[in-house]
């Protein structure tokens, strides 16, 4: 029995979902995004909910029930309000800045890492040390922070690189004489 599943999605104001052909469609104010419905569940569109419930009692279907619903709910939330990931570059000289469609990172390498900026994303940097990504769709925002982050992810002694700005850095001791 899928925690998860049991609930409804609740579709706020000015967002519109359309059910064809194994496909659901969710349209609000910043966009529109699509995901392909398992032959597993069955979605149902009752008045402003969205209820998603298992054709059988197999393993599959079990698992599609709360992932579908998980996956609805994200869709719903990324077309009203949308999903916003930032990151913090701590280090002596290092500095992000947006230049056209890439991202423009020195880390302390000899040459600069360019990043190109996926379509869909809005990346912007209010600091030279602070990075924003936002997005509509959580999976890409969430891919798009994990790889620029895989550059220079922090390190435990004095806590350089790139960093989530919710993420804390367990910092080791260093040698002692």
């Amino acid at each position: 029995m899928s925690r998860v599943g049991k609930n409804p999605v609740a579709l706020p104001q000015g967002v519109s979902i359309d059910l064809a052909g194994g496909l659901a469609t969710v349209k609000g104010k910043l966009g529109a995004l699509k995901l392909p419905i398992s032959k597993e569940v069955e979605v149902k569109v009752d008045g402003d909910k969205v209820w998603v419930k298992p054709l059988s009692e197999s393993k599959q279907a079990r698992m599609s029930w709360g992932a579908t619903r998980a996956n609805l709910r994200n869709m719903v939330e990324g077309v009203s309000k949308g999903f916003t990931k930032t990151l913090e570059i701590n280090g002596t000289g290092y500095r992000a800045a947006v230049q056209g469609k890439n991202l423009q990172l020195n880390l302390g390498f000899s040459h600069d890492v360019s990043y190109p900026i996926p379509e869909g994303i809005t990346v912007k940097c209010e600091k030279p040390t602070t990075i924003a990504i936002t997005g509509i769709d959580k999976q890409i925002v969430g891919q798009v922070a994990a790889e620029i982050r895989g550059y220079r992810p922090p390190e435990p002694y004095k806590g350089k690189g790139i960093k989530y700005d919710t993420e804390t850095i367990l910092r080791k001791e260093g040698k002692k004489k």
